[in-house]
């Protein structure tokens, strides 16, 4: 064996460190486009409410329209990728972004907007299932905490993209200049991908030795393990949160604080910038699966903490933006042990199906968080709109113990 490729083999023995490391980003760009296309719609409000003449729960509406069909088609789409592979499905969800944002940036009215977001749903749900059968199945086992984390961050820079990049060329151009912009982006990274789409590649899997028939392709039995169950509910309690920070929290501080109106935006690419980064802590923290429930507690305690002083306490405006960036990081921290939490949990050979119902809660969450949120907004309840995000992230600590009881009850009864 040659010099240079025993330095790309793993220490722990042989994938090579690039072979790794090609899927991971591939992946990682991927989800990167996903959560930014989740976000063409929220940072822009203030230009779409005046365009279209419409309220915050009206626009919160899209964002629900968007959700639920993301949920329908993620909930399927697990099928098909058992069933026919994650490439295709892939490509196509890229495809129906960059279309949906151009889409977008044509509408000429809210019901164009609307059916925008049925196709930018359809693109979107497909993207969980699709990244975790990949990696699961291509990412060597000693580097799969940290492919968890890369994903993590790469999604969490889509978010921060977002507002940055659409903002910014909406005030110097307009908001359909910045749409456009957004699908042209979504092409040029399904470009990528296709010319590196041997690296994407996946074999048929073929059943594990000795695995229980219910493990196998195309079958349900999956849904009867509780923790399935209790990881779908962490999921949507988790887009809540999520959801609450992206749409809505940023103006509610500013009306509650005074925050200069430049720092509105960048509130949200703070919190996901530091989000990203507390993912790269969290990667190394997740090596140790024994310890995830623990850190998915400490990581939204502390994030919780963080929101009562910024929903509750008299903090300077200028001060809230390096608070998004505390609480961001609290929660990244999480990230990788919260994938764990449905790994150690999913039987064999049933990735695709198990990630796209438990991923589902995502989406439900993020549809139903505007719509209850985006009241709470239009009727000034701005410190109510903190108390809400408080209550789910100590929702979302008590999930994730229950994760871990539902494991080992299944376990026990198995």
């Amino acid at each position: 064996m040659s010099t240079s490729t025993t330095a790309n083999l793993s220490p722990m023995g042989g994938v090579p460190l690039r072979q790794d490391a090609g899927v991971i980003g591939l992946v990682g760009i991927a989800h990167l486009i996903s959560h930014y296309s989740q976000l063409l719609l929220a940072p822009l409000f203030p230009w779409l409410k005046e365009a279209f003449n419409a309220s915050y729960a009206e626009l919160g509406f899209l964002m629900t329209i968007f959700f639920v069909v993301s949920c329908a088609v993620q909930t399927l789409s697990g099928f098909v990728v058992d069933r026919f592979g994650p490439r295709p499905v892939l490509f196509g969800g890229l495809a129906l972004l960059g279309l949906a944002a151009f889409g977008f940036s044509l509408s000429t009215s809210y019901w164009m907007m609307a059916g925008f977001s049925v196709v930018a749903g359809v693109g979107n749900g497909v993207f969980h299932p699709v990244d975790y059968t990949l990696l699961n199945r291509k990412v060597s086992a000693p580097r799969l905490g940290h492919a968890y984390s890369v994903h993590g961050i790469t999604g969490s820079l889509g978010w921060a993209l977002a507002p940055a990049m659409l903002v910014p060329i909406a005030m110097a151009f307009s908001w359909r200049v910045a749409l456009a912009s957004a699908g042209t982006l979504a092409f040029v990274v399904l470009v990528i991908l296709v010319l590196n789409r041997d690296k994407l590649s996946l074999p048929a899997a073929a059943p594990a030795k000795g695995a229980h028939p219910a493990q196998g392709a195309g079958n349900l039995d999956f849904l009867k393990i509780p923790a399935v169950w209790m990881c779908f509910a962490f999921f949507f309690f988790y887009a809540v949160a999520l959801s609450v920070v992206q749409a809505f929290a940023p103006e509610a501080a500013r009306q509650l604080h005074g925050v200069p109106v430049s720092l509105v935006a960048m509130c949200l690419t703070i919190y996901m910038v530091c989000s990203a980064g507390g993912m790269v802590l969290g990667g190394f923290l997740a090596s140790d699966p024994a310890r995830c429930e623990r850190i998915v507690g400490l990581g939204f305690g502390v994030a919780a903490c963080i929101a009562l002083v910024i929903g509750f306490a008299d903090v300077p405006g200028l001060a809230v933006p390096a608070l998004f960036g505390a609480m961001g990081f609290s929660a990244g921290i999480a990230g990788p042990s919260r994938d764990l939490l449905v790994k150690r949990s999913t039987p064999e050979n049933a990735t695709g199906r198990v990630y796209g119902v438990v991923y589902s809660g995502l989406d439900i969450g993020q549809a139903i968080a505007p719509l209850i949120f985006g009241t709470l907004m239009d009727h000034q309840q701005y410190r109510g709109v903190w108390l809400g995000l408080v209550l789910v992230q100590g929702v979302l600590i008590a999930s994730a113990f229950n994760v871990r009881r539902a494991r080992r009850t299944s376990l026990a009864t198995a």
